[in-house]
Order: structure tokens, then C-alpha cells, then sequence
């Protein structure tokens, strides 16, 4: 099944627009509301910095899903883009005419949406509880407890709403232990790679773009508008923030880009009928290996040391390479090339 590209194009233009238009008055929020990255301790920036990243790229996403969401339900049936509605047996694809031009059903979307209906809304709702828990964060600096208590607050709405892992184990107990599990990991991983300029807004959107390859290839559509919606949103925020950053992620913005990049490694079926082989359902550790793999290595080093797992140092991957005398942005550039490879692997599996 072939890529309806003007819709995934679509999705990621959209996106990428609704978050640089919306930043600047997000920007203007959290000056007003206080939500700023003071200068201080191992910090470059010499003045309060708005932590509106977060609130931006939500924005890009949501924003273009309700409108895609609304044109869908108001054209219902069958409908053109650049070329007459292909047959029942096509519905997505290639137009057998061999003009190369690409339709797409909205009855057939719909037909998508209210199957995975009730995930979406729990997604959507476990996307504003980040968020809020991220705002509160940034704003009071919650205690590790306080904040661990929201994170799994949100990841068991998602659990509960269908989109868990089930990694072929007949049981409920541990498909919701494992999603929950999951979720936790991911946000705190992408919360600790939010270390320099770009590195966590850039290697979201590696993510968020390995998924959405691999879910269109394999023909789940609304997958992949997801993923790319991710995506392009996460593009028109990173101008703000690399290679000089006048605007910052924050925690609401680090803790959003894990959870998505988490709910994206979670949507998409990557056993099945196209891929029968079960050790696809590996193919999210290899997308997110970069982030995973720094998680790992400084929770395993705090804990050799008797440090608490959630402070704060100078031993991630990005420190380290910076202490081999490699530019900032040199060493972010390199990092997301590193994921980009081996995204690129599990794309190509």
C-alpha cells in the first residue's frame, strides 16, 4: 500500500506552521506567567529564558488533529484529492491510471477513528495531564515523588484507555505493568537527553519520523499521520531552539516529546500479517536506542555512585563528548546522526 503523501505532507507542514505561529504568543505566556529558565548553575544563557517549547509543539499537534479530524466528518463518504476516488479495492494508493496521483477515503478514516477511538482520547487526555504536570514542574520544581506520581498517573490513563503492550504474554496484569512501565521510561529518558540546545526536540523528531515511515509503509495511516504530525510539530519548534536557543522545551516540553515518542512505539502493529516475524516488536528499542541507551548508562553510574537516579550531572552522552573538546552544537549534530542511523535500521528491518 502506497503512501497517500499529500496527506502525510499535509500533516507535517500543518504542524510545523501552527507551532513557530503559536510559540511567539506562548512565549509572551510564560514571560507573564513566570514559566522562565533562570541563569544559573551549569547554565549558558545570561537571561530568563521562556519554557514555552512544550506548550508550542502541543499545539502543533493538536491543533491540525481536531481540523483534520473535522474536514474528515464533514466530507464523510468518499472524496478526491488531485484525482477521482479509487476503487473499494484500492482505498489507499496509486491510482491504477498510472498518473501517479494520490487518493484517499474519509469513510475508511473514520472507519480508523472509531476503532482506535477510545485510544485517542486517551492519548489526547494523557498528552494535557503531561503537560500539566510539566507546567507545575517548570513553575514550583516539584518534588521527584510529586512528579513521579503524575507521570504514572498518565501512563496508566493510557493503559487503561486499549493502547498497551502485550509483547505475545496472555495476560492484562502484565500488559498493563509493562505499557505503564514503558511510558515511565521514555518520558524520563527524553527529560534527561533535554541537556543542550536541539538534542531532545531533534532526536523526538528522528523518532517521531522512523515511525512514521515504518506505520505508512506498513499501511496505518492514522499511525503515521500521528507520528508525522509529531514530527513536523517538533521541526517548527527546533529553529527556536538550535543552534542558539531563544526559546526552551522545559519540562512540560521534554516530558511531552518521551510521551509521545513512548505512545508512538505503542500504536503501531509492528507484528502482523506484512511483518510476521515477532522480533518486530523490537524495532521501538532500536528507534529510541540513543535515548534508551544514555538512560541506562547514567542510571546504572548514579547508582554505583549512591546517587539518587533523578540528580542531576554531567556524565550523559552529550557532557561527555562535549569534554572530548567538540562544540555544543557539533555534539548535538552528532548525537542525532548516531540515531538517525540506527533509526534508520529498524526502518529498513
Amino acid at each position: 500500500m502506497s503512501f497517500p503523501f499529500n496527506v502525510y505532507v499535509a500533516a507535517i507542514l500543518s504542524a510545523g506552521i501552527t507551532t513557530a505561529i503559536s510559540l511567539p504568543f506562548w512565549c509572551k505566556w510564560c514571560l507573564k506567567a513566570g514559566l522562565v529558565d533562570d541563569p544559573g548553575h551549569r547554565k549558558i544563557h545570561t537571561e530568563p529564558t521562556a519554557l514555552a517549547g512544550g506548550l508550542a509543539v502541543m499545539t502543533g499537534v493538536v491543533i491540525p488533529l481536531i481540523c483534520g479530524f473535522t474536514v474528515v466528518l464533514w466530507l464523510g463518504g468518499s472524496v478526491d484529492y488531485f484525482g477521482p476516488p479509487p476503487p473499494a479495492d484500492q482505498p489507499l494508493g496509486l491510482l491504477p491510471d498510472g498518473s501517479h496521483r494520490l487518493a484517499l477515503r474519509p469513510d475508511l478514516l473514520l472507519y480508523g477513528l472509531s476503532r482506535r477511538g477510545k485510544e485517542l482520547m486517551g492519548i489526547l487526555a494523557g498528552a494535557i495531564g503531561m503537560i500539566f504536570v510539566g507546567v507545575l514542574d517548570d513553575k514550583h520544581e516539584l518534588r521527584p515523588s510529586f512528579k513521579f506520581a503524575g507521570q504514572l498517573a498518565v501512563a496508566a490513563i493510557v493503559a487503561a484507555s486499549g493502547a498497551r503492550i502485550t509483547l505475545f504474554v496472555p495476560s492484562l496484569l502484565f500488559s498493563y505493568a509493562i505499557t505503564i512501565l514503558w511510558i515511565l521510561t521514555l518520558i524520563n529518558a527524553f527529560n534527561f537527553m533535554d541537556n543542550m540546545n536541539g538534542l531532545c526536540a531533534g532526536l523526538g523528531a528522528i523518532g517521531a519520523w522512523c515511525f512514521g515511515l515504518r506505520a505508512g509503509g506498513d499501511g496505518q495511516y492514522l499511525v503515521a499521520s500521528i507520528a508525522l504530525l509529531t514530527f513536523g510539530a517538533l521541526l517548527g519548534f527546533l529553529p527556536y531552539n538550535f543552534p542558539n536557543a531563544r526559546v526552551f522545551l522545559g519540562d512540560a516540553g521534554s516530558h511531552l516529546v518521551g510521551y509521545l515518542l513512548a505512545v508512538l512505539a505503542i500504536l503501531p502493529h509492528f507484528y502482523s500479517a506484512r511483518n510476521p516475524h515477532k522480533w518486530a516488536v523490537l524495532i521501538p528499542l532500536l528507534v529510541l536506542a540513543v535515548p534508551l541507551g544514555d538512560l541506562a548508562w547514567v542510571v546504572l553510574l548514579r547508582w554505583h555512585k549512591g546517587q539518587p537516579f533523578y540528580q542531576g550531572d554531567t556524565n550523559h552522552l552529550s557532557h561527555r563528548l562535549e569534554r572530548l573538546g567538540l562544540s555544543r552544537s557539533f555534539t548535538v549534530i552528532l548525537i542525532w546522526l548516531l540515531a538517525a542511523a540506527v533509526g534508520s535500521v529498524a526502518v529498513l528491518l
